[in-house]
């Protein structure tokens, strides 16, 4: 079948309508979006979707990204108010909320965020000694920040965090620093060692009173607990005389008995230590009785007694209460 020259004229041309058609559809994908002129002007703003346009009059004139990126801007040099030289490097995160502003608000916006960023920050840093500048990460990340949202506002950038990477001063301050820190280490060691010491004498010390005034208190209770027995044990003895001669007044004791009891009287007083003894007249006369009842009786070895000193005789009433001397008893009277 031989096709005529106007069946694939109009062949060609259907191809091609084909060909405009599906050449002129975009799909826009998620978290992108699409600037669309018309003769060279900006006509709108195409979000996730498909969209068509208008062929040879339309074009997309730039093509964005609203997720947020990351701009990591080169190590520079910074001055500090102290006349120090660091180097320091930012990370700042971004992203577009307005793609026609990214488009149309600066050449190239990157490149712009990342030297205001230098120049920011430098700006920062000069105002800071070197000190300051190592110890206000925060306050320089929170003022960095606030400076470039501002700035970037026209350009339809939304800064939403700087962090600071790295701050690197000179090598001789560098070392200055690593020794100022190993001394203010060596002297909280010290001061530590020092309070420790401090801590352990003092309770070292507390322990000893703390032991002497157990021990104070020990001896002081021992004592008053030795005195209560003496006492208790001489009220007891005292108690129990009183009870014997309660006993002895209550049996109706005669004459002889009590006689007895103060003859064993006598003798528990001649055992003392005591190299004279007073010899009240009762007991002597108590002694002078027994002696007779004994020989009377018969009762154990009688024996010839000196002759009496001349003007003392054996009953003579002058001699009663007087010291008696018997052979044997150099120490007793």
């Amino acid at each position: 079948m031989v096709l005529s020259i106007g069946t694939i004229i109009l062949i060609v041309l259907a191809v091609l309508v084909l060909i405009l058609i599906f050449t002129n559809i975009q799909i826009v994908p998620q978290a992108h979006e699409y600037i669309l002129e018309v003769l060279g002007k900006y006509k709108a703003t195409w979000k996730a979707g498909i969209h068509v346009k208008v062929p040879f009059l339309s074009r997309i004139a730039n093509r964005v990204t609203v997720k947020e990126q990351v701009l990591d801007t080169p190590p520079q040099p910074v001055i500090t108010k102290d006349n120090v030289t660091m180097q320091i490097d930012a990370i700042v995160y971004y992203h577009i909320y307005d793609s026609k502003l990214y488009t149309y608000g600066a050449a190239d916006p990157v490149f712009a965020l990342a030297n205001l960023s230098a120049t920011t920050l430098r700006n920062i840093i000069g105002g800071m000694t070197l000190d300051e500048a190592l110890t206000s990460r925060d306050v320089i990340n929170a003022r960095l920040t606030e400076l470039l949202d501002v700035a970037t506002d026209p350009w339809g950038i939304k800064v939403t965090r700087v962090e600071l990477k790295n701050i690197l001063p000179p090598d001789e301050i560098r070392h200055a620093m690593e020794k100022e820190m190993k001394a203010e280490r060596d002297r909280r060691q010290t001061i530590l060692e020092a309070e420790g010491h401090k801590q352990a004498v003092i309770t070292r010390a507390e322990g000893d009173k703390q032991a002497l005034v157990l021990a104070a208190e020990g001896e002081r209770d021992a004592r008053i607990a030795r005195a209560q027995g003496e006492a208790q044990a001489v009220k007891l003895a005292k108690e129990a005389e009183a009870a014997g001669i309660t006993a002895l007044k209550n049996a109706g004791a005669d004459e002889a008995v009590l006689e007895l009891k103060r003859f064993e009287t006598l003798q528990k007083l001649s055992e003392g230590r005591a190299s004279k003894i007073i010899i009240p007249t009762d007991v002597t006369q108590s002694v002078k009785r027994n002696v007779i009842f004994s020989e009377t009786a018969g009762l154990g070895d009688v024996t010839a007694e000196e002759d009496a000193p001349l003007g003392a005789e054996a009953g003579d009433p002058c001699c009663e209460g007087k010291t008696i001397h018997r052979p044997g008893d150099a120490d007793k009277v």
